[in-house]
């Protein structure tokens, strides 16, 4: 039972980390995600622009 709490110990914290860089990048990737739309957007009119 001690070698459990042990390999639970040692393996939380590696866990807790990534779960905390998971979530912290996400924001990150919405973003980013936003922004190539909005770039994508900005192209297609720029493409779609009279040569008036």
């Amino acid at each position: 039972m001690e070698n459990l709490y042990q390999n639970i110990a040692n393996l939380g914290f590696p866990i807790v980390i990534a779960f905390y860089l998971l979530i912290r990048i996400e924001g990150k990737l919405d973003t980013l995600t936003n922004s190539i739309n909005e770039l994508s957007l900005n192209i297609e009119k720029l493409i779609n622009k009279p040569l008036a």
